[in-house]
C-alpha cells in the first residue's frame, strides 16, 4: 500500500531503544529494543495497554528523557548527546506538546497562555498576535481570548493547550492522550483540526492514546506491549475520516 509521505526523509529514527527506571532495589524496563522510523507528514499513534511504554517513548522523542541504551535521533539530533540547553532549544523551537494535564499559567489569560511560546522565541508582537488569534480561531475559542484558566471548563482548557502547542508551527506535535478531557463532539472537532494541519502543512503528529476516537483518525498505528513493538499498521481509510463519521455525539462539554 502506498502513501504520499512514505518516501519522505525520516525525521525520527529509533534503533535498539531501551529505557530502564530504578524501582526498589532493581530496575523496571519500560522500553525493550524498540526500532522505529517516522517520516515527515505522518499522522501516527502509539497504542497499547497502560504500562506498555507509550508515554515513555513519546517523552524520549520529545527530548524530555533519554535512552538507557540504543539511540533516538529527532530532527537530525541525537537525544542522548544533547545538553539540557540543547534539548530545551529543540523543544521550544521545533516540537509541540499536548499533555493529559493542561499546564496553563493561572495568572495569564487564554491569549497570553497561547502567546507564551512565541515570547520565548522573541517573535515580533504583530506576528505573535496574528498567530495566536489564528490558533484560537482554529479550535473555536475566540470568545475566550481574555478569560483566565479558572474560568474555563476542562475541555476548554485542553483546547487552549492544543492551541499553545500549534501556535509556533512545530515540525512535530507530540500528543499524550489529547482528548482525555474532551467530550465526543469536541474530541472530533480537535482531531479534525489536527488532520487538516497535517494535510495542509505536513506537520507530523505522533499520539499516545487508547481513545478509540483518536485511533479512528490514525493513518499509522504502532502497537506496544510490555515495552516492545508488537504491531505496525498503515491504515488506508481511517474510520473517522469516512462519510459515516460525520455524525458525532453532541454531548455537553466536560
Amino acid at each position: 500500500m502506498e502513501y504520499a509521505y512514505v518516501n519522505n526523509p525520516p525525521i525520527v529514527s529509533i534503533s535498539g531503544l531501551v529505557k530502564r527506571f530504578p524501582i526498589g532495589g532493581g530496575q523496571f524496563t519500560a522500553l525493550n529494543g524498540i526500532d522505529l522510523t517516522f517520516v515527515k507528514g505522518e499522522f501516527t499513534g502509539l497504542v497499547g495497554p497502560s504500562g506498555s511504554g507509550k508515554t515513555t517513548l513519546l517523552n524520549i522523542i520529545g527530548s524530555l528523557d533519554a535512552p538507557t541504551e540504543g539511540s533516538a535521533v529527532v530532527l537530525g539530533q541525537s537525544i542522548s548527546e544533547l545538553s539540557h540547553r540543547q534539548a530545551a532549544r529543540l523543544r521550544s523551537e521545533r516540537l509541540g506538546f499536548i499533555f493529559q494535564t493542561y499546564n496553563l499559567l493561572p495568572v495569564y489569560t487564554v491569549f497570553e497562555n497561547v502567546e507564551f511560546p512565541l515570547l520565548l522565541l522573541k517573535i515580533p508582537a504583530a506576528k505573535r498576535r496574528r498567530a495566536v488569534l489564528d490558533a484560537l480561531d482554529a479550535i473555536g475559542l475566540m470568545d475566550k481570548v481574555h478569560s483566565r484558566p479558572a474560568q474555563l471548563s476542562g475541555g476548554e482548557s485542553q483546547r487552549v493547550a492544543i492551541a499553545r502547542a500549534m501556535v509556533k508551527s512545530p515540525e512535530i506535535v507530540l500528543a499524550d492522550e489529547p482528548t482525555a478531557n474532551l467530550d465526543a463532539r469536541n474530541s472530533h472537532r480537535i482531531l479534525r483540526t489536527m488532520v487538516k494541519l497535517n494535510e495542509v502543512f505536513r506537520t507530523t503528529f505522533i499520539f499516545a492514546s487508547h481513545d478509540e476516537k483518536v485511533i479512528g483518525y490514525l493513518r499509522r498505528k504502532i502497537t506496544l506491549n510490555d515495552g516492545k513493538r508488537v504491531g505496525d499498521e498503515y491504515i488506508e481509510h481511517p474510520v473517522n475520516l469516512t462519510g459515516s463519521a460525520s455524525a458525532v455525539d453532541a454531548e455537553g462539554e466536560t
